[in-house]
Protein backbone atom coordinates (compact mmCIF):
# COMPACT_ATOMS: atom_id res chain seq x y z
CA UNK A 1 0.00 0.00 0.00
CA UNK A 2 1.02 3.15 -0.79
CA UNK A 3 2.62 5.55 2.02
CA UNK A 4 -0.33 6.98 4.39
CA UNK A 5 1.47 10.64 4.52
CA UNK A 6 1.06 10.90 0.91
CA UNK A 7 -1.83 8.98 0.10
CA UNK A 8 -3.98 7.68 2.84
CA UNK A 9 -7.37 8.37 1.01
CA UNK A 10 -9.44 9.28 4.47
CA UNK A 11 -7.94 9.96 6.58
CA UNK A 12 -0.14 28.17 3.10
CA UNK A 13 -1.62 30.60 1.83
CA UNK A 14 -1.97 32.92 5.23
CA UNK A 15 -5.56 34.64 4.21
CA UNK A 16 -8.58 34.35 4.90
CA UNK A 17 -10.95 32.07 2.24
CA UNK A 18 -14.26 30.88 3.11
CA UNK A 19 -16.60 28.45 0.60
CA UNK A 20 -19.32 27.30 1.97
CA UNK A 21 -19.83 23.58 0.72
CA UNK A 22 -23.86 21.93 0.17
CA UNK A 23 -22.98 17.97 -0.24
CA UNK A 24 -26.16 16.85 0.36
CA UNK A 25 -24.38 13.89 2.36
CA UNK A 26 -22.76 16.68 4.53
CA UNK A 27 -24.07 19.03 7.45
CA UNK A 28 -25.26 22.30 6.11
CA UNK A 29 -23.65 24.48 8.16
CA UNK A 30 -19.98 22.99 6.60
CA UNK A 31 -18.00 25.43 5.55
CA UNK A 32 -14.49 25.07 3.67
CA UNK A 33 -11.89 27.50 4.16
CA UNK A 34 -8.49 28.35 4.10
CA UNK A 35 -6.65 27.91 7.31
CA UNK A 36 -4.16 29.67 9.22
CA UNK A 37 -2.03 29.99 11.86
CA UNK A 38 -4.46 30.11 14.42
CA UNK A 39 -6.14 26.91 13.10
CA UNK A 40 -2.83 24.76 14.04
CA UNK A 41 -4.33 23.50 17.12
CA UNK A 42 -7.22 22.20 15.58
CA UNK A 43 -5.07 20.86 13.05
CA UNK A 44 -2.39 19.07 15.30
CA UNK A 45 -5.42 17.71 16.92
CA UNK A 46 -7.15 15.93 14.17
CA UNK A 47 -3.64 14.31 12.49
CA UNK A 48 -3.25 11.80 15.78
CA UNK A 49 -7.11 10.69 15.44
CA UNK A 50 -6.90 10.70 11.71
CA UNK A 51 -3.64 8.75 11.70
CA UNK A 52 -3.25 6.63 15.24
CA UNK A 53 -0.89 4.83 13.84
CA UNK A 54 1.44 7.02 12.18
CA UNK A 55 2.95 10.94 13.59
CA UNK A 56 2.75 12.82 11.06
CA UNK A 57 2.69 16.59 13.00
CA UNK A 58 6.27 17.04 12.65
CA UNK A 59 5.70 16.97 8.50
CA UNK A 60 2.06 18.89 9.01
CA UNK A 61 3.95 21.78 11.37
CA UNK A 62 7.01 21.61 8.83
CA UNK A 63 3.88 22.28 5.84
CA UNK A 64 1.99 24.94 7.47
CA UNK A 65 4.89 26.88 9.39
CA UNK A 66 7.65 27.37 6.95
CA UNK A 67 8.18 29.04 3.93
CA UNK A 68 6.17 26.46 1.72
CA UNK A 69 4.07 27.46 -0.87
CA UNK A 70 1.16 25.52 0.70
CA UNK A 71 -2.56 25.71 0.17
CA UNK A 72 -4.24 24.40 3.20
CA UNK A 73 -7.89 23.78 3.39
CA UNK A 74 -10.09 22.71 6.36
CA UNK A 75 -13.25 21.45 6.20
CA UNK A 76 -15.17 23.37 9.86
CA UNK A 77 -18.56 22.08 10.92
CA UNK A 78 -20.27 23.71 13.72
CA UNK A 79 -16.65 24.98 15.19
CA UNK A 80 -14.93 21.69 14.97
CA UNK A 81 -12.20 21.07 12.48
CA UNK A 82 -13.37 17.97 10.83
CA UNK A 83 -10.97 17.64 7.98
CA UNK A 84 -7.95 19.34 6.20
CA UNK A 85 -5.99 18.89 2.98
CA UNK A 86 -3.02 20.42 2.00
CA UNK A 87 -1.96 20.61 -1.77
CA UNK A 88 2.46 21.87 -2.17
CA UNK A 89 2.84 23.79 -4.94
CA UNK A 90 6.10 22.64 -6.83
CA UNK A 91 7.76 22.28 -10.33
CA UNK A 92 8.79 19.84 -12.90
CA UNK A 93 12.40 20.07 -13.60
CA UNK A 94 13.17 21.23 -16.93
CA UNK A 95 9.88 22.46 -17.53
CA UNK A 96 7.78 25.62 -17.48
CA UNK A 97 4.85 23.97 -15.66
CA UNK A 98 3.94 24.82 -11.95
CA UNK A 99 2.17 21.96 -10.33
CA UNK A 100 0.42 20.34 -6.73
CA UNK A 101 1.29 17.71 -4.67
CA UNK A 102 -1.81 16.59 -3.05
CA UNK A 103 -1.01 15.40 0.69
CA UNK A 104 -1.70 15.27 3.38
CA UNK A 105 -5.67 14.33 3.52
CA UNK A 106 -7.22 13.96 7.01
CA UNK A 107 -11.05 13.47 7.73
CA UNK A 108 -12.19 12.86 11.28
CA UNK A 109 -12.95 8.85 11.73
CA UNK A 110 -16.42 9.58 13.20
CA UNK A 111 -17.11 11.61 9.88
CA UNK A 112 -15.90 9.43 7.32
CA UNK A 113 -17.83 8.40 4.42
CA UNK A 114 -20.09 11.49 4.13
CA UNK A 115 -17.77 13.39 1.33
CA UNK A 116 -16.00 15.45 3.41
CA UNK A 117 -12.54 14.54 1.82
CA UNK A 118 -14.38 14.70 -1.81
CA UNK A 119 -15.55 18.20 -1.26
CA UNK A 120 -12.08 19.14 0.41
CA UNK A 121 -10.10 18.19 -2.73
CA UNK A 122 -12.78 19.49 -5.00
CA UNK A 123 -12.43 22.65 -3.29
CA UNK A 124 -8.86 22.86 -3.57
CA UNK A 125 -8.92 22.13 -7.28
CA UNK A 126 -11.20 24.93 -7.48
CA UNK A 127 -8.93 27.51 -5.64
CA UNK A 128 -5.88 25.56 -7.44
CA UNK A 129 -7.17 26.29 -11.05
CA UNK A 130 -7.76 30.24 -10.15
CA UNK A 131 -4.08 30.17 -9.30
CA UNK A 132 -3.13 29.01 -12.90
CA UNK A 133 -2.00 25.77 -11.33
CA UNK A 134 -2.14 22.98 -14.26
CA UNK A 135 -1.33 19.75 -12.40
CA UNK A 136 -2.35 17.62 -9.45
CA UNK A 137 -0.47 14.68 -8.62
CA UNK A 138 -0.73 12.46 -5.79
CA UNK A 139 0.31 8.89 -4.68
CA UNK A 140 -2.68 6.97 -3.43
CA UNK A 141 -4.94 4.75 -3.79
CA UNK A 142 -6.05 4.65 -7.49
CA UNK A 143 -9.80 3.25 -6.78
CA UNK A 144 -10.24 6.82 -4.08
CA UNK A 145 -8.23 9.19 -6.43
CA UNK A 146 -9.46 8.06 -9.84
CA UNK A 147 -13.03 9.48 -8.73
CA UNK A 148 -11.42 12.46 -9.07
CA UNK A 149 -10.21 12.36 -12.27
CA UNK A 150 -6.66 11.03 -11.49
CA UNK A 151 -4.53 8.61 -13.37
CA UNK A 152 -1.24 6.68 -13.57
CA UNK A 153 1.63 9.27 -14.57
CA UNK A 154 4.08 8.18 -17.04
CA UNK A 155 4.98 11.42 -18.07
CA UNK A 156 6.22 12.97 -14.44
CA UNK A 157 8.54 11.09 -12.11
CA UNK A 158 8.23 11.48 -8.41
CA UNK A 159 11.54 12.88 -6.50
CA UNK A 160 12.79 9.48 -5.06
CA UNK A 161 12.05 6.15 -6.83
CA UNK A 162 9.19 4.38 -5.49
CA UNK A 163 8.35 0.35 -5.53
CA UNK A 164 7.04 -0.69 -9.04
CA UNK A 165 3.91 -2.29 -7.47
CA UNK A 166 3.22 1.18 -6.59
CA UNK A 167 3.25 2.44 -9.76
CA UNK A 168 -0.11 3.05 -10.80
CA UNK A 169 -0.38 4.94 -7.23
CA UNK A 170 1.60 7.39 -8.98
CA UNK A 171 -1.27 9.94 -10.85
CA UNK A 172 -2.07 12.86 -11.78
CA UNK A 173 -4.89 14.70 -12.53
CA UNK A 174 -5.13 18.00 -15.35
CA UNK A 175 -6.59 21.02 -14.25
CA UNK A 176 -6.15 22.83 -17.39
CA UNK A 177 -9.14 21.16 -19.20
CA UNK A 178 -7.28 18.12 -20.37
CA UNK A 179 -5.21 19.93 -22.92
CA UNK A 180 -2.51 18.48 -25.04
CA UNK A 181 0.18 20.25 -24.34
CA UNK A 182 -0.34 19.18 -20.21
CA UNK A 183 -0.14 15.65 -20.95
CA UNK A 184 3.30 15.91 -23.05
CA UNK A 185 4.89 17.22 -20.14
CA UNK A 186 7.34 15.28 -18.60
CA UNK A 187 10.48 15.12 -16.30
CA UNK A 188 10.80 14.32 -12.43
CA UNK A 189 9.23 16.60 -9.81
CA UNK A 190 10.94 19.23 -7.64
CA UNK A 191 9.71 19.16 -4.32
CA UNK A 192 10.44 21.94 -1.41
CA UNK A 193 12.99 20.88 1.19
CA UNK A 194 9.77 19.35 3.51
CA UNK A 195 9.50 16.98 0.88
CA UNK A 196 13.13 16.04 0.23
CA UNK A 197 12.79 13.00 2.94
CA UNK A 198 13.13 9.37 1.07
CA UNK A 199 11.50 7.69 4.08
CA UNK A 200 7.85 9.99 3.41
CA UNK A 201 8.07 8.12 0.03
CA UNK A 202 8.24 4.52 0.79
CA UNK A 203 6.42 2.18 2.93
Amino acid sequence: MPCKVLADPVNFLYRSAETTDRNPMLGADMNIRETDSADLPLIETLYPVAFPGEDLLPLVRQLLGGENDVLSLGAMEGGRLIGHVAFTVCRIAGADVTVALLAPLAVDPELQRRGVGIALVEEGFRRLRSRGIQRVVVLGDPAYYGRFGFEPDEQVLPPYAIPEEWRTAWQYVDLNEGKTAERAVGGRLTVPPVWQKEALWLP
